[in-house]
């Protein structure tokens, strides 16, 4: 019964419009309990969602990619938590932002303004959009001071991925998949360069799910990143970019619950996954993931407060509980066709809470 409630709920969330098409994973003590898929997953086409359906995570690369590079760099002793950016990126060094440490860019207590539209400057056929978007980085106006309030920001994990480019002397991309996707033999986690992956492309274009009907791109996204930002710059950087199915997702989640209990892991190192979660200063944020909030949180009334996870802008989502061992990962295409559509806002605690009273 409590299954059927829940699919129930779901369907009745895409009859009035809140998503196409939605994709539900829920695990308990490392066990996959709840698994499917509902709608669509474009509407143009008619495509039916599909389990394994490969959906544009968003600010879910924050966690699930950018994050985890940095640790492994971390492990390997090429950085430290406390290192100033500017010992790392000379370009840095004669501001104010040299000062920002790796800790503040994870939890985003850096200064910088939460978003700006560079793809709006860096679109230049006669120069490299990546150095520009860089150098629009190292220029940008810090709105804070350095340290002082925590502000989700996309600015900071582009440098992220700046940094992991610069130490590791591979792409963030190419960095995450060698060192943590791959030994978890996780497949279907990946980015999306633009004008380069067309075997990919046509090698999962039935898993593909849409995004939006873009109004300057002039056609509806499939396999091709909705952030602008990240897709100015070929469809990899540190706060968007990353395509993935639950499937993958939870592979990955389960080795972060591995790494928080203290159970054996592949790729991540427990002491510094638990560093990265522990809170500072009663913020919402740690380093790299979310905690729920006090009041009117995503992830609903039942995940405990030592519970992690993040949204991406696309209608993606994960939480990890280690106290009840529960991870659920609820992916939509809830910008197909539009990005105004902000009824799942609504929507997530409110299955998140009939998960754990159903299924838990």
């Amino acid at each position: 019964m409590g299954n059927e409630r829940i699919s129930r709920k779901i369907e009745n969330a895409i009859s009035q419009g809140i998503f196409p098409g939605a994709v539900l994973l829920c695990a308990k003590n490392q066990k996959i309990v709840f698994h499917e898929s509902y709608g669509r997953s474009d509407i143009f086409n008619n495509l039916k969602m599909r389990k394994d359906s490969i959906f544009d995570l968003a600010s879910l690369t924050k966690p699930l990619a950018t994050a985890l590079a940095i640790s492994k760099l971390l492990e390997r002793g090429q950085i430290l938590l406390d290192q100033k950016i500017g010992t790392i990126l000379k370009k840095f060094n004669r501001s104010p932002k040299a000062n920002i440490t790796i800790d503040m860019l994870l939890r985003h207590t850096s200064g910088f303004p939460a978003h700006r539209k560079y793809f709006e400057k860096v679109i230049n056929p006669n120069k490299d959009p990546r150095k520009l978007m860089r150098d629009l980085l190292v220029s940008e106006a810090l709105e804070n001071k350095v340290g002082e309030r925590q502000v989700y920001s996309d600015l900071g994990f582009m440098i992220l991925s700046w940094i992991v480019e610069e130490i590791s002397g591979e792409r963030l991309d190419q960095f995450v998949s060698k060192q943590i996707y791959l030994p978890l033999q996780i497949d279907e986690l990946f980015f999306l360069k633009i004008d380069s992956n067309t075997e990919k492309l046509s090698q999962y274009k039935q898993k593909m799910v849409s995004t939006q009907k873009c109004p300057w791109r002039n056609k509806v996204l499939v396999g091709e990143v909705d952030d602008d930002n990240a897709w100015a710059v070929g469809g990899i950087e540190g706060h968007a970019g990353l395509f993935g199915n639950a499937g993958s997702i939870y592979k990955l989640c389960s080795e972060v619950l591995n790494a928080l209990l203290n159970k054996p892991t592949k790729v991540l190192k427990s002491d510094i996954i638990k560093s990265f979660v522990s809170r500072k200063n009663q913020q919402d944020m740690v380093a790299g993931f979310d905690t729920p909030s006090k009041v009117n949180s995503s992830s609903g009334k039942y995940f405990s407060k030592s519970s992690i996870g993040h949204l991406g802008f696309t209608g993606t989502s994960f939480w990890i509980d280690p106290e009840t061992e529960v991870i659920i990962i609820f992916l939509t295409n809830r910008v197909h066709p539009l990005r105004s559509n902000e009824g799942i806002k609504t929507f997530r605690p409110k299955i998140h809470d009939l998960i754990f009273s159903e299924l838990i």
